[in-house]
């Protein structure tokens, strides 16, 4: 019996390559073209970028700049030189007042009762003087008296002397006895010892003239020590009342009615409002070519879009360390070098009304230095 043999399945046999066809059939992709804008754009990046870091490394040369600055005004203290309770407050805090007005009251009881005992004392001793020109004129009276007490004496002295020569060429004839020629003796040495007493009462007359007038000149000082304690006493009065020393803003009112107060003592501050300035501490390394009279741009924190121009004032002869409360000492233990920072005063060319500048605001200064 023969055998029948049958053709394979050519349907069911699998293709050796089965992509085969595929890969020959389909068209194979090209690359895609990059977008030129992207490297125009990346371009302008780069040369905006360089251009920006050139012309700030153009600018940092020729410019020093710190954000350690703020702005200085005057600012006047109010102290009392007298202690006392206080009777009146006529200010409040940020009140604008005027140089000379009346800010506080201070009892003045206590300083009135000094000035009328002064003034007790002064007269007393502007009468002791009126007593001791009294005493002058009557010691001068005296010289006078003892003068002519001394004229009195010379005169009988020589009256006496002339009747001792008569009694002597008479006492010689034996015409006159013996005892009326010792009486005139005896007168005439009498007449002698009154004008030498007269002489000293004329010499002590006069040394009580001196003393006298020693004692105006004790009472004339006397009246000017009175006189200058009747001026200390208005003085301590009028202190009683305390006045504006300048013109500006009342700030930080420390005082009521009825406190007592201390000679001083800080009842508040008087920001003044006429001047302000800036202050800006730049490093030591940045003040190789800074000088007075340079360009200053200043930017204030209070006022972002405004700009205002000044120039440099002063620079400080210390630095900001060596006035603090305890300046360093290098010397003594670890040595830290640290940059130091130098205060320099910048002045404002002109004042804006519509942005006014108050003390303590932060600003940044740029100084052009080139």
């Amino acid at each position: 019996m023969a055998q029948t043999q049958t053709a394979p399945d050519v349907q069911n046999t699998p293709a050796p390559y089965p992509n085969a066809a595929s890969t020959e059939t389909e068209p194979i992709e090209e690359p895609k073209k990059r977008n030129p804008l992207v490297f125009i754009i990346l371009a302008l990046v780069l040369l905006v970028g360089g251009y920006y870091g050139f012309t700030r490394y153009q600018f940092a040369k020729a410019h020093e700049s710190t954000d350690d600055a703020q702005v200085e005004g005057d600012v006047y203290p109010v102290l009392p030189r007298v202690g006392g309770p206080v009777l009146d407050v006529k200010v409040d805090d940020n009140i604008p007042v005027k140089k000379g007005q009346v800010l506080v009251t201070i009892d003045p009881a206590d300083y009135q009762q000094r000035v009328n005992a002064a003034e007790a004392a002064l007269f007393a001793a502007q009468a002791q003087v009126t007593a001791a020109r009294a005493g002058v004129a009557t010691a001068q009276a005296n010289v006078r008296t003892a003068q002519t007490g001394i004229g009195v004496s010379q005169a009988n002295q020589e009256r006496l002397q002339k009747d001792l020569k008569r009694s002597t060429f008479l006492r010689q004839q034996d015409i006159i006895p013996q005892s009326e020629y010792d009486a005139v003796q005896a007168n005439l040495k009498s007449t002698a010892a009154q004008r030498a007493t007269a002489t000293d009462q004329v010499n002590v007359a006069r040394q009580q003239v001196a003393a006298a007038e020693q004692q105006i000149a004790v009472a004339q000082a006397v009246v000017k020590q009175r006189q200058a304690d009747l001026d200390n006493a208005k003085l301590q009065l009028s202190y009683t009342t305390i006045a504006a020393p300048q013109d500006g803003i009342i700030s930080k009112k420390n005082v009521q009615p009825g406190q007592v107060v201390g000679p001083g003592q800080q009842l508040f501050g008087i920001v003044g409002s006429a001047r302000t300035w800036v202050v800006a501490n730049f490093k030591e390394t940045q003040l190789e070519d800074m000088k007075v009279g340079q360009p200053v741009k200043l930017e204030v924190d209070a006022y972002p879009n405004e700009e205002f121009n000044g120039h440099i004032e002063s620079l400080s002869a210390a630095t900001g360390a060596r006035f603090a409360l305890l300046p360093p000492d290098n010397a003594s233990g670890n040595f830290v070098k640290v940059t130091q920072r130098i205060p320099v005063r910048i002045a404002l060319d002109k004042v804006d009304p519509q942005h006014p500048l108050r003390a303590g605001m932060s600003v940044n200064a740029v100084v052009q230095v080139k």
